[in-house]
């Protein structure tokens, strides 16, 4: 059998290795920590059980494709459940929230009570980020860009005038120019935080995620997003992926070719990996190795740099994107004050943009939040009758900024930083007792994304999608002087988030069948379990 290494066991990971294990290669994942899930972990206390990384479940469509490439489905593998609201958001000077409603005619009506004809105007935004959505997903996510002529397609050269239109001015001022209120146009660019980029940064084509949340509506895995971890993993197991944790992988085994290319130099060809355990350092041969882990780390540390495709000078040149500091909170007693998704947004959030993704940065004073309370809809996070609440504040990408830590103890400026933001929900959601309420607590920094995930500058979610980050101007997923070696995960193609991560282990598979496409892979017939 052809043998292959995956490198890091987030989902990215994970999907990677259960896809090649189900199309016959012989597969061995190596995870640096304790448990799989990577930034999709789960960290427990005295009854609260936390999601300690994504808790968006957007974009249905490319889970129930990943699974069905398994053989199974979504439904079969996850406890679904749609939230109404999808969300509420408290604006700052504003005492009324607003909620945003779970299926397009209800936001429609939302828009329109908010700001008369603006729910027209809603429809025909909502009608053009399907649209847009539709051409990402035949011709630029599921692809590996290794055919030029797929950017020629009818399709493409046909809306080629409004692509270029999308590509060439910011969400920001694509929104400004269709609505006037505040909060419809912070509602309509917030989604460009998911990108880990800002309105007036990321390009207008990315109004295409607002369909995920305004029409299509939001959905939760019952038990957390670690019974997606949970799932995957088990599929990946079931089909024979060796699995083994506490495998800090310190190097890349290769062999030279013989052979250079005029602008490429030097070539080689993986032979395998060298990781160490508890037990010393041990070898996997290897056919193939995937990098499923942070693409910063794997190129300037694991490969000589003589082999590095992306050396430290190309990462000057780039953005690494928001970090965050992360606060995980056990609350007595209930919340009916959030949602179960609450976004907390400042007056002035360019300049909050400015301070979270400038260069110098520093931490927003005020900041806009994030806050998500699944016990609003999960009774498994918590115990009966209290609530977990897990915050997220954007801040730089910046391991000075410190790491966190368990009731108070983490460094100072993180400290600060969820404190501020314990005071934000309590004084904006009318809670003022809340601090008094905790009886769990932990921070996580920026300090603790580089240490324990090698996350490149502490970043939380990966390189931002700027324009010249995005599509075929990401980082590809294939060494370009390493034979064999290939990637996986946010720091890829196509980019950040769950589903992203699902694509980007297809387009491994896809990658490795010589399959040029630009579409999602076929999927089997109900009742198969392999992928071809």
């Amino acid at each position: 059998m052809r043998r292959v290494t995956v490198i890091g066991g987030g989902i990215s990971g994970l999907a990677t290795a259960a896809l090649l294990a189900a199309d016959g290669w012989s597969v061995d994942l190596l995870e640096q920590r304790d448990d799989v899930g990577g930034r999709a972990g789960s960290w427990s206390k005295n009854g609260f059980r936390f999601d300690t990384g994504p808790s968006w479940y957007l974009m249905p469509e490319v889970f129930e494709h990943f699974f069905r490439l398994l053989g199974t489905t979504a439904d079969e593998q996850l406890d679904l459940v749609r939230l109404d609201p999808g969300y509420r958001v408290f604006f700052e000077g504003n005492e009324q929230p607003v909620d945003v409603r779970a299926t397009r005619a209800e936001n429609v009506a939302l828009f329109d009570a908010i700001e008369p004809g603006a729910g027209r105007r809603l429809e025909d935004y909502l009608d053009s980020a399907a649209d847009t959505h539709q051409m990402a997903v035949d011709h630029f996510l599921y692809t590996s860009f290794e055919r030029p002529a797929n950017l020629a397609h009818a399709d493409v050269l046909r809306r080629a005038p409004r692509l270029a239109g999308l590509l060439g001015r910011s969400l920001e001022s694509h929104v400004a120019a269709r609505f006037d209120d505040t909060r419809l146009r912070q509602i309509l660019g917030y989604p460009a935080v998911f990108l880990g980029s800002s309105p007036s940064r990321a390009p207008s084509m990315y109004h295409l995620m607002s369909g995920m949340d305004l029409a299509d509506g939001v959905l939760y895995p019952q038990g957390g997003f670690s019974t997606l971890i949970d799932a995957i993993a088990a599929l990946a197991r079931a089909r024979g992926v060796r699995i083994r944790t506490g495998a800090t992988v310190i190097g890349i085994d290769t062999a030279s070719t013989g052979r250079a290319l005029p602008t490429r130099g030097a070539r080689a060809r993986v032979e395998g990996v060298t990781f160490r355990t508890d037990d010393g350092i041990e070898r996997i041969d290897a056919d193939v190795v995937v990098g499923a882990m942070d693409l910063h780390h794997l190129e300037t540390r694991l490969l000589p740099e003589h082999l590095q495709t992306y050396p430290e000078s190309w990462w000057k040149r780039r953005d690494p994107g928001p970090g965050a500091v992360l606060a995980y909170l056990g609350v007595e007693g209930e919340l009916p004050e959030l949602a179960h998704h609450t976004m907390f947004f400042t007056r002035d959030w360019a300049a909050n943009f400015d301070d979270v993704l400038g260069r110098p940065g520093r931490v927003p004073d005020p900041a806009s939040s994030y806050v998500c309370r699944p016990s609003a809809t999960d009774p498994s996070v918590a115990p009966e009758g209290d609530e977990n609440v897990f915050i997220l504040v954007p801040v730089p990408a910046d391991v000075n900024l410190g790491r966190g830590g368990v009731d108070g103890g983490g460094d100072p400026v993180v400290e600060k930083t969820a404190d501020a933001a314990i005071g934000q929900i309590a004084s904006w959601a009318g809670v003022p007792d809340l601090a008094s309420r905790i009886k769990v607590r932990r921070t996580v920094g920026p300090g603790d994304f580089a240490a324990d995930l090698n996350a490149w500058s502490g970043g939380a979610l990966g390189p931002a999608h700027t324009l010249r980050q995005s599509a075929f101007l990401r980082a590809r997923n294939a060494s370009r002087k390493v034979d064999g070696l290939l990637y996986a995960g946010a720091s890829t193609i196509p980019g950040i988030g769950l589903p992203m991560c699902l694509i980007s282990a297809e387009l491994v598979l896809k990658r490795l069948r010589g399959d040029r496409s630009a579409g999602p892979s076929r999927e089997p017939r109900a009742g198969t379990t392999v992928v071809a």
